[in-house]
């Protein structure tokens, strides 16, 4: 008589390298989300003191030559130009792990694209059934409640000392590295006003030579950083949004180490341990702090915002939405594949993941600039309606993550035993049963 077959497992731990690596990703990411919290609030407690004109006359200061049409206000510089690198970082994220991480595995890259895509579904859904029947307009705001900030989330996690398995984090990571991707294509996609075909043509030839000039290895500033600089110029000249250059460029990177390379360090992962700190530590808490900044105006105000239709939108989006989008997604998913979660954790881990994922800070704030550019009201009401949503995703999450953290506990224990002093710890050394 056959042996009964084992079943496909979703949510295990992931190889030694591939745990080893995000673990180092993860690190780094967590001390960027410190310092873009730290921004965000310097800069919504300033927005709301008698200095307040102060930081509005800082943010809307301009700069750059009028005749190459970037003559932008430090605002803008901060959104469309740095986050530019953060996009550069999230392409070559992604190209790294379908190229060869975990998700170039299709039966482990499935779970994660589904989630992500069930968890800016659901968000979307929720926010257009709120504001349906609106003003003009604030439907366009219908992409905010969908990003996941991945270092945002993984500062809470710092906070709250959870020691939260290996799987879960990874399940985390590229859930907000796939849903980056999808937002950076909706912002392609739906918030590029005009489209200028000619510079977006013209774009190609410094992108082809950046990719000529990365897939024979080199990698000297000199010739890179001017070739990125003209192909983000033209991509912003074209209309489409320029941190689409970013994700582009990113793309160009190759991932496989030629033989005589480090096995360990190929050239996408060079370009991110370069590219990643500069990212994290700087450009992504600078564009916070220019675009967390809204003026409550006192309880008056702050009721006014939170009785608007849009902030309600956004704030059930972020929490409810992805809730319920990534969870079920998930449940989905492995139901109909006939998975079955590991024996290590429970749906209610998955619930809390879920919960993180409503932390949508960084994109949120640029696609909310982006939906209502020109409608300051709003504006501020998207600013409100992100924090509030971020804020109470972030409160639930640490809920339900810390009545399962004596579980953690064990779990972490258990992956970093290291008793024949290898330097890998021996639960990654059994063989797993599927």
């Amino acid at each position: 008589m056959a042996e009964p077959k084992t079943r496909y497992k979703v949510l295990t731990r992931s190889s030694w390298p591939e745990s080893r690596r995000i673990a180092s990703v993860l690190r780094r990411e967590t001390v960027g989300g410190m310092l873009l919290i730290g921004a965000a609030l310097v800069a919504l407690i300033w927005a709301n003191t008698p200095w307040a004109a102060a930081y509005s006359a800082l943010r809307d200061f301009h700069l750059g030559p009028s005749s190459l049409h970037l003559n932008l206000s430090l605002n803008e510089w901060a959104a469309d130009g740095l986050l530019a690198i953060f996009f550069f970082v999230v392409g070559l994220e992604l190209k790294r792990e379908f190229v060869a991480g975990d998700l170039r595995d299709p039966r482990r890259a499935a779970l994660p694209v589904v989630a992500a895509v069930g968890g800016m579904a659901v968000p979307a859904v929720i926010y257009v059934l709120v504001n349906r029947g609106g003003p003009d307009g604030v439907l366009d705001g219908w992409a905010i409640p969908t990003a996941t900030d991945i270092a945002f989330a993984l500062a809470v996690l710092a906070v709250i000392n959870t020691h939260l398995p290996t799987a879960l984090r990874t399940f985390l990571l590229t859930l907000a590295v796939v849903d980056d991707l999808l937002a950076v294509t909706v912002i392609a996609v739906f918030y590029t006003s005009k489209l200028d075909l000619p510079y977006l043509a013209l774009a190609l030839v410094p992108i082809t030579l950046f990719a000529l000039a990365v897939q024979r290895r080199i990698s000297s500033p000199w010739l890179l950083v001017p070739l990125a600089l003209i192909a983000w110029w033209l991509v912003h000249l074209s209309g489409v949004h320029a941190t689409v250059a970013g994700v582009l460029l990113g793309f160009t990177v190759p991932v496989v180490v030629r033989e005589g390379e480090d096995a360990d360090h190929g050239p996408a992962e060079r370009f991110e341990h370069r590219i990643r700190p500069l990212s994290a530590g700087f450009a992504v808490p600078i564009f916070a702090f220019f675009a967390a900044g809204v003026t409550i105006g006192g309880l008056d105000g702050l009721t006014d915002s939170l009785a608007d239709r849009v902030t309600i939108g956004i704030i059930v989006g972020l929490v409810a939405g992805k809730l319920i989008g990534i969870t079920a997604t998930t449940y989905l998913t492995a139901k109909l594949t006939r998975a079955e979660l590991d024996a290590e954790l429970s749906w209610i881990d998955v619930a809390g993941v879920a919960l993180l994922g409503g932390i949508g800070f960084t994109v949120s704030l640029l696609v909310g600039e982006l939906a209502f550019a020109g409608d300051p009201a709003h504006g501020d009401h998207v600013r409100i309606g992100v924090l509030f949503g971020t804020v109470t995703a972030a409160i639930l999450a640490t809920i339900v993550l810390r009545a399962r953290n004596r579980i953690y506990r064990t779990l972490d224990e258990a992956e970093t035993r290291d008793n024949d002093g290898d330097g890998i710890p021996d639960v990654y050394q059994r063989p797993t049963p599927d």
